[in-house]
This record gives C-alpha cells, structure tokens and sequence, in this order.
C-alpha cells in the first residue's frame, strides 16, 4: 500500500538518497541539503510557497515531488511549477510518479493556482499522459 503525504524532517535520509539518485547536472552535498536547502523547502512548504510531497512504501520513502508556487502578473495568480519528480527506480511505471503529481495537481486547484508547470526534457512524455502540453522552451543561465 502506498501513500501519499506532506514530507516531513523526519524524511530526509530518504528524500537525500532518492535526490542522490536524480539529479544529472548537480552532485548533492549532503552538508548543504541538512544545513540549508532541505529546512528551507520544508519552510516553504509550511508556509505554502511549496507543495513537498513523499510517497511512502512500508513506511519508507520511495518517491517525492518538489514544486514551487511563483506568483506572476502575466497569468493573473500565482503558478505552480513541479521542479522535482523522482521515485526508486524498482518502482518507476507502477503509478507512484502519476499519484505524486495527481497529489500536486490537486493541491494546485485547491490553491487556485492558475497553472502547474514543469520544465523537462527527458520525461516529456510522462507529463503529457497526465494532461500536460508543451508551451515553452527553458533556458538557464549559472551562476557559477
């Protein structure tokens, strides 16, 4: 049975190991993600600028979502833009990504954000069985 839920402190070693599994353009410090990304995501989500999500399996963390609400002028409301998504890879196709977004999409509507967004290449396809279309190119530009 798997849920879906509000990540918590207590979830940080799970939510680490699945983050050290994603990303392809950072390497996770685990001394930053304790000292000072992962409270102030959980801030955020406290405060309802986030929507921190865990799917949770046997009382362990499989999966999570990390989106950001930014208020705008362009759209009229504030937007939600889903900027993380991964779960453990022995799952993946099983409904545990589809279920975290359906749980932020919810959430979106709830919020009466106007719109939940996600910049992504490699799982465009994903997205776009769960009613997403494209709109836009992202581009970046480092700091570093």
């Amino acid at each position: 049975m798997m849920t879906v839920r509000d990540a918590t402190s207590s979830d940080a070693d799970g939510i680490y190991r699945l983050l050290s599994g994603f990303v392809t353009s950072y390497r996770p410090d685990r001394a930053v993600f304790d000292d000072a990304t992962f409270p102030r995501v959980i801030e955020a989500a406290s405060d309802g600028g986030a929507e921190f999500l865990v799917a949770e399996r046997d009382s362990c963390v499989v999966g999570y979502l990390l989106a950001l609400r930014v208020p705008t002028l362009f759209a009229g409301g504030t937007i939600l833009e889903l900027l993380e998504l991964t779960v453990d890879e022995p799952l993946r196709g099983r409904g545990t990504g589809s279920a975290l977004v359906r749980a932020a999409q919810a959430r979106a509507r709830e919020a009466r954000d106007v719109e939940v967004t996600v910049p992504t290449r490699r799982a465009a396809d994903f997205y776009r069985t769960l009613g997403f279309h494209e709109t836009a190119v992202h581009l970046k530009w480092s700091t570093t």
